[in-house]
């Protein structure tokens, strides 16, 4: 059995009311990271200097050095940007959520203080700002543990939200197998919290973002200058807000750094930005755990039965019946590369129409041999599939005249004898009269054309099917 794991789908075309409230039309989330005093350095056990996000172009670790310019760039974050951010949110009444490296909280006493007296949220970044990919699973998860451990020694309490941002494939499967975190943010994947199944714990997700954000004057492309950042958040901000104006509220997150937006020619783009969205009406600007308190309480997980995780036996219990008498259809597509898209009617369908494709002609003309007549003798002596049973009556053929009737059998007669098997049409997409004008128009075609519609038919006939059974 083939399973692909990544969610390729999320919500699809229908994503849930997010139901913001006070009815806000948006939520907008600024994160600020503080990295400052837990990045890499010798001073701090690692084996070279930090080479990321900062203001030097083309940084590069130095084995076994301390990189003097870069750790005094990191200082700038926590000496001088800090303040000036935590002026901006507290004079704009805006509680942000604090991504803190728990070594780097550990080092700045003042700034935790200043955090926890403006009510901030401080979640989690680990315990240092380093590398996970290349870590053992046995590694990080001792990490995770160690960063818990020192955040609520330093912070008076456990951290409830997880972002590592330099993570591994592991990551968000240790931090909620840890078991306590109400939201965990390291994809980057929608534009709203959704509920991840890992083994028996249904965890909280609330995706993150690297595009809005400081990041970018920090890499290549990016901002060049204050302007550009503004430009670019405003954009999102007025593409969601809209959204929301049409019913579909979403969340727009905003990632900060001390060291990068903290500079005054940064800050006075980020400054213009706070200003834009307080004018209007229906912003609400929460805390990242605030988010995850409501989509717990307004949209709690539900665990359904999903075609993907279905063993052969109920997968084709299930959907063996969607083509007519051939459970075939449904064994094979078992054996397919189904994944979370296919947990849906239409992930479903997909699979089952590729098994009915992929077969030898002999093999699907017996699938069209399988369906009945329409209006025919089977239903005349109530022997039809509940399904068919269903399809037929809702376009009316179960109410025929006398003469509709035989018209009906004289074509299925004539048709059957001419093409080898029966006349197929999807009928929930017509009216008594139009299947009529579709039966005498197609019986004119040639086989081959027509047994290439009728298998067009039977997917279309199946689609239906399946829309009655999943979302």
């Amino acid at each position: 059995m083939t399973r692909y794991v990544r969610n390729m789908r999320g919500y699809g075309q229908n994503p849930p009311r997010a139901a913001w409230p006070n009815d806000a039309k948006i939520a907008v989330q600024f994160v600020l990271n503080y990295e400052e005093g837990g990045e890499n350095c010798v001073l701090h056990g690692d084996a070279a200097s930090e080479a990321f996000l900062s203001d030097i172009p083309g940084a590069a670790q130095w084995p076994g050095q301390r990189h003097w310019n870069m750790e005094s760039i990191y200082e700038y974050g926590a000496r001088a940007g800090f303040w000036r951010l935590h002026r901006l949110f507290t004079d704009a009444d805006i509680p942000v959520t604090i991504y803190g490296v728990a070594t780097a909280l550990a080092r700045s006493p003042e700034q935790v203080a200043a955090m926890k007296s403006a009510g901030w949220e401080i979640a989690s970044h680990g315990l240092k700002w380093v590398e996970h990919k290349d870590m053992a699973a046995d590694e990080e998860r001792a990490a995770i543990a160690e960063a818990i451990r020192l955040h609520t020694e330093v912070v008076g309490e456990r951290p409830r939200g997880w972002y590592t941002g330099r993570c591994s494939e592991n990551t968000v499967q240790l931090v909620a197998e840890e078991g306590g975190f109400d939201y965990i943010s390291d994809t980057y994947d929608d534009d709203l919290p959704y509920w991840l199944e890992l083994e028996e714990r249904d965890q909280l997700i609330i995706p993150y973002t690297l595009e809005a954000n400081d990041m970018r004057f920090a890499t290549a492309p990016g901002w060049v200058t204050g302007q550009d950042f503004y430009t670019y958040l405003k954009d999102a901000f007025d593409t969601l807000y809209a959204e929301g104006t049409d019913g579909a509220p979403k969340m727009l997150s905003i990632g900060l750094h001390c060291r990068l937006v903290g500079r005054p020619g940064k800050l006075a783009a980020l400054k213009q930005f706070v200003d834009y969205i307080q004018s209007f009406e229906g912003v609400w600007t929460p805390r990242r755990v605030d988010i995850a308190e409501h989509w717990q309480t307004h949209h709690p997980h539900q665990r359904i039965e999903r075609p993907s995780m279905m063993d052969k036996a109920r997968f084709v219990e299930s959907y063996g019946g969607i083509f007519e008498h051939s459970p075939w259809v449904a064994e094979q597509a078992h054996d397919l590369e189904l994944g979370p898209a296919h947990d849906c009617a239409a992930g479903v369908h997909n699979v089952l129409c590729r098994a009915f494709r992929r077969a030898p002609k002999e093999a699907r003309l017996k699938v069209l041999q399988a369906h009945p007549d329409l209006a025919g003798k089977l239903a005349a002596a109530g022997r039809l599939t509940a399904e068919s049973t269903s399809e037929q009556a809702g376009a009316g053929l179960d109410m025929l005249t006398d003469d509709e009737r035989a018209r009906f059998t004289q074509l299925n007669t004539d048709y059957v004898a001419k093409h080898g098997f029966p006349f197929i049409i999807a009928v929930r997409d017509h009216d008594k009269p139009s299947i009529m004008a579709a039966f005498e128009r197609r019986i004119g075609n040639d086989s081959t054309t027509e047994f290439a519609e009728a298998c067009r038919q039977v997917e279309r006939i199946a689609e239906f099917r399946l829309q009655d059974l999943l979302p």
